[in-house]
């Protein structure tokens, strides 16, 4: 199995080499499977549960070194005989689905970009509106739902499409007016700078449902920030600065007269590939870093850069969220603000949180 060799089968190309074999042909993708990859995802009964396709195998049954006793390509399928004899299958269009993508691709904001509007019945009660509606929404990372009930509470109807409400050490569902309990900027009529909610929690929430009941008050406007494009456009410019922010610890706290929540956590995570998976800004919650940290001149040089981009008019979205109408948000994300406005009418507010995995499997229905 050391000597590399090649052999035409049915216009495929098989190469063995050492630890893996490269199957290709003039038309399809080339792929260096490894032996234990291809041990690992047989197809055949004996290796998967049958009723549920789940795997039952378990690779540390067979060697680290596993070389098979002979590989071809039938029928469109590999098939490979081990040395214990185990016959293994793997229909080549199934290795060919693996890199495809099940998640319709993020896209960045246009110019003077508007969310787009779902009506709230369709979105309830047609299956196929709705997952067009969180398509765009995981597009996007934001949609409004128009044509929602004014009842306080309507949120927890969202649960049938974005899966139970991500309850805080807080309100489960959210007040916001300038009538109510003040524990922070947003229930006043202040201006609220672009921020994402619980920037004090490790684990903030990802979905963010906003929910005007009433809107009769002067200016107030609503503004959301593609977070994503702003760091993205960093790593461009200053990938230093970027990497920064990575690493870089910061303490955040929110509280009221019963509840407290803190956390260091740094302002941009990453997924393995690089790809950002989530931006964490908050001035207001920001709190006083420790001055003998280390590389702390570093980062206010770098937080003073992603903050102009932050309020940067490239990145923002400014429109009217009306009453009746539901702002729904990937808060990892998107950052939201508000406009000051003057108390001249009813201005009601409700919130609730959500989880972004319960959105995007939704889309794939």
């Amino acid at each position: 199995m050391k000597n590399v060799h090649n052999k035409i089968h049915y216009l495929f190309m098989i190469e063995l080499k050492e630890d893996s074999v490269i199957i290709s042909s003039g038309s399809k993708n080339q792929y260096d499977l490894p032996f234990l990859w291809l041990r690992d995802n047989c197809q055949c009964d004996e290796c998967r549960i049958v009723e549920t396709q789940e795997k039952q195998f378990l690779l540390h049954s067979v060697p680290v070194n596993i070389s098979p006793k002979s590989i071809e390509v039938k029928d469109e399928t590999l098939l490979i005989l081990w040395p214990d004899d185990h016959k293994s299958i793997i229909p080549l269009s199934k290795i060919e689905q693996s890199g495809t993508s099940r998640y319709v691709e993020r896209k960045p904001w246009t110019d003077k970009f508007i969310p787009e509007k779902y009506d709230w019945s369709k979105f309830l009660d047609d299956t196929d509106f709705a997952t067009e509606a969180l398509k765009t929404f995981i597009s996007f990372g934001v949609i409004i739902l128009s044509n929602a009930p004014k009842e306080p509470n309507s949120l927890e109807l969202l649960s049938k499409r974005l899966g139970p409400i991500h309850e805080t050490l807080f309100e489960r569902i959210h007040n916001v007016s300038v009538t109510g309990q003040v524990y922070n900027v947003a229930h006043t009529s202040k201006e609220l700078p672009p921020h994402n909610d619980f920037a004090s929690y490790r684990s903030q929430p990802s979905i963010q449902a906003l929910h005007m009941l009433e809107n009769e008050c002067k200016g107030g406007n609503s503004i959301i920030v593609d977070g994503w494009e702003v760091v993205e456009d960093l790593r461009k410019e200053n990938p230093k600065y970027f990497n920064i922010l990575q690493e870089f610890n910061v303490p955040f706290r929110q509280f009221d007269e019963s509840n407290e929540t803190y956390a260091e956590a740094p302002l941009i995570r990453c997924s393995s590939d690089g790809s950002v998976e989530s931006f964490r800004f908050s001035n207001q919650l920001m709190q006083m870093i420790d001055p003998a940290k280390k590389g702390l001149r570093n980062f206010y040089k770098a937080y003073h850069e992603v903050s102009a981009k932050v309020h940067h008019a490239k990145y923002r979205s400014t429109f009217r969220l009306n009453g009746g109408e539901v702002l729904i948000v990937a808060s990892l994300r998107v950052l939201h603000a508000r406009e000051a406005f003057i108390p001249n009418g009813k201005r009601h507010l409700q919130d609730a949180y959500f989880v972004y995995d319960n959105a995007l499997n939704n889309s794939l229905i």
